[in-house]
């Protein structure tokens, strides 16, 4: 009995303790939240390798090598991996993603605040959301098993390339590994989609270039977002909007000098 109690307190103090920690995260990346939009470095020409992978995968509905090339490559997937089945890569497309606020948590602090963190990746996402969904229903492409017409783009691919840019944009500068680890993940992403026989090779390499431009033009827009959103007036006054705590409970404030 006294074993049991003594584990218990043990549990309850852990989860005290955890809770806590939880919360001054929380509260140190909400009210201070410093504009560091300054070290963003993702540059105009950075866009041009990812909007190639895009144009590789348009090509292949209007260049016959290209779209061959897909064929060959689903029928290898066909000889090497026959009864190959996983969902795996419904889990890895969010594992860099879910690393950037991991390492943050435990102390390794990215190049971003939870506030201007979050805000690239909510514009990331919307960006790759409307551009990869519109692309689908205007391709009309069959997938490779015969699912529907929804294959071009790979979604899978292009979230788990966002996520990845993602992870090396706030975390490249303290060590080339997380960028390899992420874009690990992202690789393997594809790899699955194709022997899971749910997109076409240039679908994935598509959704790879999808992913990454979003993310690239996400941190290339979002400082003038922020300094819209943080500036001076013509008249001199200041104004600000910024986040704020209270209460356990986060929100966003208004103010301007009078």
């Amino acid at each position: 009995m006294r074993k049991i109690f003594f584990s218990l307190l043990c549990f309850i103090s852990f989860e005290a303790n955890a809770q806590k920690k939880i919360t001054d995260t929380l509260k140190k990346d909400l009210l201070t939240a410093p504009d560091t939009v300054k070290q963003l470095h993702s540059k105009p020409w950075t866009l041009i390798p990812p909007a190639a992978l895009i144009a590789y995968g348009a090509s292949s509905f209007f260049i016959h090598p290209i779209r061959r090339f897909d064929y060959y490559i689903h029928s290898e997937v066909e000889k090497t991996g026959p009864n190959f089945n996983t969902k795996a890569e419904s889990y890895f497309q969010f594992t860099p993603i879910i690393m950037v606020y991991g390492l943050n948590f435990i102390g390794v602090e990215g190049k971003n605040r939870f506030i201007d963190r979050t805000a690239l990746l909510g514009l990331s996402g919307g960006l790759f959301g409307i551009s990869g969904y519109l692309t689908k229903k205007t391709t009309h492409r069959l997938r490779p098993n015969g699912a529907d017409y929804l294959s071009f783009p790979s979604g899978h691919t292009g979230l788990a390339f966002m996520g990845a840019e993602f992870l090396a944009q706030e975390y490249s500068d303290k060590s080339p590994v997380y960028t390899v680890i992420g874009y690990t993940f992202a690789v393997t992403t594809g790899v699955f989609r194709l022997y899971n026989r749910d997109h076409w090779f240039s679908d994935v390499v598509a959704g790879a270039g999808y992913g990454v431009l979003s993310t690239k033009l996400a941190y290339l827009v979002y400082p003038y977002i922020r300094n819209k959103l943080t500036h001076t007036t013509k008249q001199g006054k200041s104004t600000m909007i910024m986040p704020t705590y209270q209460d356990g409970v986060p929100g966003i404030s208004f103010a301007m000098q009078l």
